[in-house]
């Protein structure tokens, strides 16, 4: 069994505010990040699937089928976007990296079959950096 690993670059602004709560709230957990006015990101994501290597080609993962589907459903969708106004699934939900690689696997899971259509490979995991320090993972199986 092999993980695959391709690494994809986006760059997207955001203001990271929680409707729920009162404005101090928000400048208080979120501090510079809740500016009015918003900030931006160049945030790399590491898509990771896994599978055996295909006995005929040995390729555990297409990376072309995998750039395609990421290029499609991330890549399109978010870069060089306000994710918090731009984007329908951060509608009422601050758009942080946490809720971002949520959206992301999402995205990927719902059209995971439209480039893999046999029982391998399959999505692993969402890995984002929005920053050097700060990383977020999520694992697929997580994610309904």
């Amino acid at each position: 069994m092999f993980r695959v690993t391709r690494r994809y670059r986006f760059s997207a602004s955001h203001r990271l505010h929680a409707p729920s709560l009162g404005e101090e709230e928000n400048r208080r957990l979120y501090g510079k990040c809740n500016n009015p006015f918003g900030h931006g990101h160049n945030y790399v994501v590491e898509v990771s699937a896994r599978g055996p290597a295909d006995e005929a080609t040995g390729v555990a993962v297409n990376p072309a089928a995998l750039d395609a589907l990421v290029g499609r459903q991330v890549i399109a969708a978010f870069d060089h976007r306000d994710l918090s106004s731009e984007i329908a699934a951060f509608e009422g939900v601050p758009p942080t990296s946490e809720s971002v690689a949520v959206e992301i696997c999402r995205r990927l899971k719902s059209h995971w079959p439209e480039e893999f259509s046999g029982r391998w490979p399959k999505l692993e995991k969402i890995r984002i950096a929005e920053t050097d320090r700060n990383i977020f993972e999520v694992n697929a199986d997580e994610i309904a």
